[in-house]
């Protein structure tokens, strides 16, 4: 059994530093010649700024979930209160790439009203609406910069209106939708028409990031509150049985299954209540693709 745990340990190692690297072991499924698609689990990803496929997301997780529970196994003496805990550490992955990647679609969309005003000064100064966005893959906010950093070589390849497209798929996200659209509008018009449509743009997209804010910051305590009342009977239940004695016992016995079990069974239907009403959907996005149609899937 010890060998069997420690040989569980080192492979899950492996695993885990490899996903996090981006060295893991792969099997390539796919037939020769086929071109691959970005489907929304690997957007997910990339949105969330890691270079890792799907399967080596899934590996990463399940990873996490075994080394949890041969720690916690070890500790307590009793595989069945490690289950819990590990399917916990299992979701940590997810939840914490989910995290990343409402950071960064929340530090894009609060960039865009310097962004559009960096592109009024530029058009204000003589250039063009292709060149001010030029400009901003180079000198704009830092987030726009990584956004746009395709984007003049894009529009020398394929015209401005289609880099704009592009980048707006790469962001996939209904504000920066909204604000891409006019961008394609304001080109496809031109004279002086553009620093109108910028200006009003200004102003929506400033309204727009604060109401985002607002409805993030109301809803952050009560997600808060709902986790830690769903994870500390289990570190309780952990701290009680990490000694030999009656705990460890009981938990042990028959009597000691049904209740892990019937505490799994709530705490996975409290888990998925909490979940479900915390969750928030987002806006749908009315100028994406099929593939990317709400701002907040999961992989």
């Amino acid at each position: 059994m010890t060998l069997l745990a420690g040989l569980l340990v080192g492979v899950s190692l492996f695993l885990v530093a490899g996903c996090a690297t981006g060295h893991a072991p792969r099997v390539r499924l796919r037939r020769p010649g086929a071109r691959p698609q970005v489907g929304r689990r690997q957007l997910w990803l990339d949105q969330a700024g890691v270079g890792l496929t799907p399967r080596q997301f899934w590996a990463t997780s399940l990873g996490a979930g075994a080394v949890a529970f041969v720690v916690v196994w070890g500790l307590t003496g009793t595989p069945l209160v490690a289950l819990v805990p590990a399917g916990g550490m299992a979701t940590l992955p997810a939840a914490y790439f989910g995290r990343r990647r409402r950071a960064r679609l929340r530090e894009v969309q609060a960039s865009w009203p310097d962004g559009l005003r960096d592109l009024i000064a530029s058009i204000a100064a003589g250039r063009s609406l292709a060149q001010s966005l030029n400009a901003l893959a180079s000198s704009g906010p830092p987030p726009l910069r990584d956004a746009f950093a395709r984007f003049p070589d894009l529009g020398r390849m394929l015209g401005t209106v289609p880099a704009l497209e592009v980048v707006k798929e790469d962001l996939s996200d209904p504000t920066s939708d909204r604000v891409i659209e006019v961008l394609i509008l304001a080109q496809q018009r031109g004279g002086q028409i553009v620093r109108e449509i910028l200006e009003d743009l200004v102003v929506a997209t400033t309204r727009d990031v604060k109401v985002l804010d607002e409805i993030e910051t109301e809803g952050l305590e009560m997600k808060i509150n709902a986790r830690a009342v769903l994870v500390l009977p289990w570190l309780v239940l952990v701290a009680l049985t990490v000694r030999a004695g009656p705990f460890r016992d009981f938990y042990r016995s028959t009597g000691g299954l049904v209740v892990v079990v019937m505490a799994g069974v709530m705490s996975v239907v409290g888990g998925l209540l909490i979940g479900r009403l915390a969750r928030d959907d987002g806006e749908q996005r009315v100028f994406g693709s099929a593939a990317t149609i709400t701002s907040r899937g999961r992989p």
